[in-house]
């Protein structure tokens, strides 16, 4: 049950006083590393080819349905979108390096607000081979972590299309909370997106926290790397 809420000298109720300073500080352009992977800043020239690469196991181009651009059909068109979008300060993009070294995903902080400490993780696209893994589990573990813990936000949220079923799974997974469908909330692609809005804040963070820890310790998978007990967050069911 939620406190009752504040009340002013006017007898008007008014929000929780803030437990944060603000601005809080920008993301810095630094490395984020686990035991699973490392989330780095995209560098164009190092991280191109291989992001190519790795999308291009899915030759259909499924997984760049629900996203605003591609898939791409040459690596030079790949390339100036990179060039084009992945260098700026917001989005800030980030490459997913799997346990080799080797780029396998892209995610970027967004939407950054640091005068009320407010950004969402987005772009997220996880190559064939790091779907459902520990390291991408871990990527976006890493990226709340330093939100919340490194820079103070009180609040990380996550969008997606309303109909990207596999992207609400993965928010939920991973603790965030549904709170609501904007719709007919953009257009991309020629067609109508609603989007679907979820979030985690920072008094629910060291539970999550705690959660990740658990999961991910190497103690959790046996000797083929399946998991023992899966994710918990608190309050969703284990999954």
């Amino acid at each position: 049950m939620s406190a009752a809420p504040r009340i002013n000298a006017f007898g008007q109720p008014i929000g929780a006083a803030l437990e944060t300073s603000l601005p809080r500080p920008r993301p810095p352009r630094a490395a984020m590393r686990g035991r699973y992977c490392a989330v780095v800043p995209t560098d164009v020239s190092i991280h191109a080819s291989e992001l190519y690469r790795a999308f291009a196991r899915d030759a259909g181009g499924r997984d760049w349905t629900y996203l605003g651009y591609g898939p791409f059909d040459t690596y030079d068109a790949f390339r100036r979108w990179l060039d084009t979008t992945c260098t700026g300060d917001d989005p800030l993009f980030h490459t997913i390096l799997d346990g080799a070294g080797r780029p396998a995903g892209l995610a970027s902080y967004l939407r950054i607000e640091p005068a009320v400490g407010v950004m969402e993780v987005g772009h997220i696209h996880l190559s064939p081979g790091l779907q459902r893994s520990r390291a991408a589990t871990e990527a976006m573990a890493l990226m709340m972590a330093r939100a919340f813990d490194e820079l103070g936000y009180r609040r990380y949220e996550w969008k997606c299309d309303a109909l990207n079923a596999p992207s609400r799974r993965a928010a939920e997974r991973l603790g965030f909370t549904y709170e609501g469908t904007f719709r007919q909330a953009t257009a991309y692609k020629g067609r109508n997106r609603d989007t679907a809005w979820y979030s985690v804040v920072d008094g629910e963070w060291p539970a999550l926290r705690d959660a990740f820890d658990a999961w991910l310790s190497p103690e959790n998978f046996d000797a083929e790397g399946r998991q023992i007990s899966p994710l918990a967050t608190p309050g969703r069911a284990a999954l």
